[in-house]
């Protein structure tokens, strides 16, 4: 089951988000302070928490303050329904489905998805789930457990009540008993308040909230632990340290009652080399620390609350500087990542099914170190969603712009009051509309790629890829040297590595001063709503946003399309020759498909290579290398649609 959507209203800073689409696997929210980015996860986690104690919406403390009291009175009028606070629409999987199918049948579901609204109080939600009951009626009645006669009759019947009836009136058989009882479930309320409250959402994620307070004290009584455990009264710093113990394989009721001391000491030893091998894959900022643990009886001098009974210390040795230190006294960096890593791989231990939500990871860490935490979100967390809050450049993953969601309040910055359409926190999804302090942490992470790539200049111009800046070059030098208009060197060519980070690309440079930007970009159907926004919300001139179908003549068009579709066959043949099937010609490809590399791929799909797969630069590359050789074989419609891109480019210039 996947989160796809939720929205969030009336809640703290909140008077309506809008729709917040959620990615399947990351989903980071970025904006300045005080912008809302904690309340918008707290809302959510409040759904469906991993601590029941936590399902709580409490009008007093949570709904806005400045109209609280005339909320109030309005509900209590009866002049307005309750606010719904948290809306969330979630998708179910394979499993999901079947868990309900095998009960019902494979159409008793009218789709995959189903809401869930849950208002102020205390777990107080409700459900948006559509079901056939004609389908369930139809598919209970089939049971082959059954004779056919009951099987007639109860098919044949027009609701509940009358298959209820049907099932009285026969032998009371082990199938007939095991129905009665499901049909008294369900007419207790509806079916799809059973489907719901019974097949599906306890197979619904927990949600997992994890921030600074959530961070372990390295240290702890153990009898005290073990007191609060057992009254479920553990304290925010108790759940990473039980998370701790139980990752170094360790007991914690056991380790009170130990009685050999070289068993205890095996132990310790052992969850310390495990403990330093696990850190030792994501910590670059040490790579001489070791993990050690120490069990010993309270003694008169030790910290208040560990005077009596078993005390657990966890250390921090360095190989380097000889010397061993408490957990606590570590970097808050160290002991943030190592408190998340202890309470999150006993929650995978235990194969519990939670989507995490991080406030602020990794705050405390320098650049390097968030820049580890990224990898370790994507190589060990990808069993889960995760949802993030951070105005750090360095938790913002450039290649994956569009997992980026902005939180911004225009409220703070205003002078006056909003009106209530405009004010409070907002989740945006696309970069128009955001303010120039909530792309700030955006332009940090672009700037860093940048300085990575340095295709920039004061005229750039944005293509997609690698292959784009290759051809235009290539071409463009070619057009000189026969005496016709090339691409100015004024240009400096910047591939952004696909149409999803164009947008982010021109609102980022766009806004730079004395940076001139133009787009030639590939379109397809999809793209063309993003492509004419780029002009429509102001960011670009129209005459700035230019595509290759511009020059082909055609609704759609890559940069291969500027050329014959023979010619670049030609050069996928010679590129791929050893690897491909059987050589492609035009008379192969679907000439319906009007994208050259759609046909291809299309062809490539029940003709695959050999080995390898297709890419789009190495036929650009194959060109550039051989070109003296194919120029001759370049027709002058080609020449002439280049040329043409050029002198329009060209135009653009800043004089």
């Amino acid at each position: 089951m996947k989160l796809k959507e939720y929205r969030v209203r009336e809640f703290r800073s909140i008077w309506d988000t809008g729709p917040i689409k959620v990615d399947d696997q990351t989903t980071c929210f970025v904006g300045k302070n005080e912008a809302g980015k904690t309340t918008v996860l707290t809302a959510l986690y409040r759904t469906n928490p991993i601590r029941k104690s936590d399902a709580m919406f409490d009008v007093t403390y949570d709904y806005p303050k400045r109209e609280v009291e005339d909320y109030r009175f309005a509900v209590e009028n009866g002049d307005r329904e309750e606010a719904a606070v948290v809306e969330c629409l979630y998708e179910l999987d394979q499993g999901d489905l079947a868990a309900v199918e095998n009960v019902f049948g494979p159409k008793v579901l009218k789709g995959k998805t189903f809401r869930r609204t849950t208002y102020y109080g205390n777990a107080n939600s409700r459900y948006t789930l559509s079901c056939d009951d004609v389908a369930a009626i139809k598919h209970l009645s089939s049971n082959p457990a059954l004779t056919d006669d009951l099987r007639a009759t109860l098919g044949n019947s027009e609701d509940w009540s009358a298959f209820a009836a049907a099932l009285d009136a026969v032998e009371a058989t082990d199938a007939v008993n095991a129905l009665k009882k499901l049909v008294v479930k369900i007419r207790e309320k509806e079916l799809s308040y059973y489907i719901f409250n019974s097949l599906i959402w306890p197979r619904a994620p927990k949600f997992l909230y994890f921030d600074e307070y959530y961070q372990m004290e390295g240290q702890a009584n153990l009898d005290a632990l073990i007191t609060r455990e057992d009254n479920d009264q553990l304290l925010d710093s108790d759940y990473p340290l039980i998370g701790l113990i139980n990752l170094a394989r360790l007991d914690h009721r056991s380790l009170v009652a130990a009685n050999n001391t070289v068993e205890l000491k095996n132990k310790l030893q052992g969850a310390g080399n495990h403990l330093t091998k696990r850190i030792a894959n994501y910590w670059s900022q040490n790579r001489h620390i070791q993990m050690r643990f120490d069990v010993r009886d309270a003694k008169a001098g030790d910290p208040e609350g560990m005077r009596q009974g078993v005390n657990v210390w966890g250390e921090v040795y360095d190989s380097v500087h000889w010397a061993t230190t408490p957990l606590s006294n570590r970097s808050r960096g160290f002991v943030w990542f190592f408190s998340f890593l202890a309470w999150y791989e006993d929650v995978k231990r235990q194969k519990q099914n939670v989507i995490l939500l991080l406030d602020e990871p990794g705050l405390s860490l320098h650049g390097r170190a968030q820049a580890d935490l990224l990898k370790y979100f994507d190589a060990e967390l990808s069993g889960h969603q995760l949802l993030y809050t951070t105005h750090s450049p360095f938790m913002i993953d450039p290649a994956k712009f569009e997992r980026v969601r902005i939180v911004q309040d225009l409220g703070i910055d205003a002078t006056e009051a909003l009106p209530k359409e405009e004010d409070g926190t907002k989740v945006l999804a696309n970069v128009f509309e955001a303010t120039d302090d909530s792309l700030f942490p955006l332009q940090g992470a672009l700037g860093y790629e940048i300085q990575q790539t340095l295709f920039i200049g004061p005229n750039s111009l944005i293509v997609e890829g690698v292959a784009d800046m290759l051809y235009l070059r290539a071409m463009a030098a070619q057009l000189e040297r026969e005496g016709r208009e090339g691409l100015s060197e004024e240009w400096v060519i910047t591939p952004v590595g696909g149409s999803g980070k164009v947008p982010t690309f021109v609102a980022m440079l766009g806004s730079q001063r004395g940076i001139n930007v133009a787009t030639l970009l590939d379109i397809q159907n999809s793209d063309k709503q993003l492509i004419e926004d780029l002009y429509k919300k102001n960011l670009l001139t129209k005459k700035q946003v230019s595509t290759y179908a511009d020059f082909t003549g055609t609704a759609e068009a890559d940069v291969e399309d500027m050329f014959d579709r023979s010619f670049y066959l030609e050069l996928v043949n010679n590129e791929y020759g050893k690897q491909l099937a059987a050589k492609i010609t035009p008379g192969k490809l679907n000439q319906n498909v009007p994208r050259t590399l759609r046909a291809i791929d299309a062809w490539l799909a029940e003709n695959p290579l050999k080995s390898g797969s297709f890419g789009h630069y190495r036929p650009a590359r194959y060109f550039t290398e051989q070109l003296t050789t194919l120029w001759p074989k370049v027709s002058d419609e080609t020449k002439k649609r280049f040329e043409t891109a050029f002198k329009h480019l060209n135009s653009l210039l800043r004089k």
